[in-house]
């Protein structure tokens, strides 16, 4: 059962409109609710439990001895003076943005009460050791369309990604903040939450910041990393767009149910491949191979023009390549 998060403002309509959206997030373990009067508020309260009140913050003084286990004061970007205890947040702001801040600030005594109740995501690597090849294109492509009817993550593993520079967010948290805290024994799902950013439909956390962050975790705990983020069955499918780890990437791409491998026509391409390939053998990975599936994707004629071109992925070849694939109808390579 879910968690409940009030909303009060002196302007009844924002809390609404904010609980309405806030709600559609199926990854936050809240139940968000808006009230429109401090009386209805308080009657709820006399009954259930609130774990944390959103309150405009020239009514703080209305509602600050109700018995909420935490307080977040909503402002309007004008400076005012606030007893401590209350963090503040910027109301006029993304319903994401808005929850990310708290839940960066929230403080849970027992994180297993707030763990989702599902199976575990199914994982999915895309990686290939050709260069080129329109790998995040792809990835991108099939996060957006599986996204309109699952529940998705996309995570990035690449240590230089253009990822940041096409979403259009400043990012406090990424992958960097991820691994760090898996590190660090303090990994939970709540914490990730702060990292998770949407683009139309589909969920993802922002690439590592430096490449170094990336080249502490070795491939292994990466595929430890990832199996714990899939246990969590927050996502139905979370989409692991692999980066140069060479042939270390077997570590990764054995948890993962499936494997999307671009590959081009060249030759040199082709004996990349090839090495690849025998690598699996001579490790004793050689059912790996079984689900590897080998993909011609089109050639790109796309000009990169900040946002638009993602809805350019979308809705040219790309975008047609994808569905055809996921019907089982796009063409692959078994050679």
């Amino acid at each position: 059962m879910k968690r409940v998060i009030a909303v009060y403002d002196l302007d009844p309509f924002y809390a609404d409109r904010f609980a309405k959206v806030a709600n559609q997030k199926e990854t936050v373990p809240f139940t968000i609710i808006a009230f429109t009067s401090v009386e209805r508020l308080s009657a709820y309260m006399e009954e259930n439990p609130v774990e944390i009140l959103l309150v405009d913050i020239c009514a703080l003084e209305f509602v600050r001895d109700l018995p909420a286990k935490q307080i977040f004061t909503l402002t309007d970007g004008e400076f005012v003076a606030v007893d401590e205890g209350y963090p503040n947040i910027y109301k006029y702001q993304s319903a994401d943005g808005i929850l990310r801040e708290v839940m960066a600030g929230y403080h849970v005594e027992s994180v297993q009460e707030l763990a989702p109740v599902g199976k575990p995501s199914s994982l999915v690597g895309v990686y290939s050791p050709v260069n080129r090849c329109l790998k995040t294109s792809f990835c991108l492509s099939m996060g957006q369309i599986m996204s309109k009817e699952q529940k998705v993550l996309y995570l990035n593993l690449e240590d230089c990604s253009s990822l940041s520079k096409l979403m259009p967010e400043s990012f406090k948290g990424d992958l960097s903040d991820a691994f760090y805290y898996y590190q660090q024994g303090l990994y939970n799902w709540v914490k990730m939450a702060t990292m998770v950013y949407t683009w139309g439909t589909l969920d993802y956390i922002a690439p590592a910041r430096y490449p170094e962050d990336l080249s502490r975790m070795s491939s292994s705990q990466v595929a430890e990393f990832l199996e714990c983020v899939a246990g969590e069955g927050v996502y139905d499918v979370i989409i692991v767009d692999i980066g140069q780890y060479g042939r270390l990437a077997a570590d990764i791409l054995d948890v993962c149910r499936v494997v999307y491998m671009p590959v081009r026509e060249d030759g040199i391409s082709r004996l990349k491949v090839e090495v690849f390939e025998e690598y699996l053998e001579a490790s004793g990975r050689k059912k790996l191979k079984d689900r590897i599936q080998k993909l011609k994707l089109p050639a790109s004629h796309y000009q990169i023009r900040g946002e638009n071109y993602l809805e350019q992925l979308m809705w040219g070849e790309m975008g047609d390549y994808v569905r055809q694939l996921l019907r089982g109808k796009a063409e692959r390579n078994q050679a």
